[in-house]
């Protein structure tokens, strides 16, 4: 489900944040994947909304990743994630991306949050029962 925006405002601002915030993602996943034990492949998905899913597996176990929701997380404050029974809350933009003197994108701030978002990713999956080293 897509969030709701409140206002034209915000809908120009999120217009304004989401390719340059997917562009951070894609390359932050990329930068992860280099140093995690999972592999990652994109798969382009219709429905409920056309978009891809990341899906990373690793020793047989997989984990599917919605890269639009991704996004949300990075564009708005406090997003979550609503299922397809929920109805879709309103979002606020998060501010602290938009350099409020110049009205563009604050690229540090987004760097900043997408590499924690994407750190935050990697560090939730499921890891196996047992370990082994070389």
């Amino acid at each position: 489900m897509r969030p709701k925006i409140k206002d034209q405002v915000a809908w120009q601002q999120a217009e304004l944040l989401m390719q340059p915030a997917l562009i951070r993602l894609l390359d932050n996943i990329r930068k992860q994947l280099d140093e995690s034990i999972w592999t990652g492949t994109y798969q382009e998905i219709q429905d409920p909304l056309p978009g891809y899913r990341l899906e990373l597996e690793h020793n047989g176990q997989q984990v599917s990743v919605d890269i639009w929701e991704l996004c949300y997380q990075i564009c708005f404050q406090n997003y979550r994630p609503t299922h397809a029974h929920e109805e879709s809350l309103e979002v606020e933009i998060d501010m602290t991306l938009i350099d409020q003197e110049t009205g563009d994108v604050d690229w540090q701030n987004l760097e900043n949050k997408t590499r924690q978002i994407i750190a935050d990713l990697f560090a939730n999956l499921p890891l196996e029962a047992t370990h082994s080293s070389c």
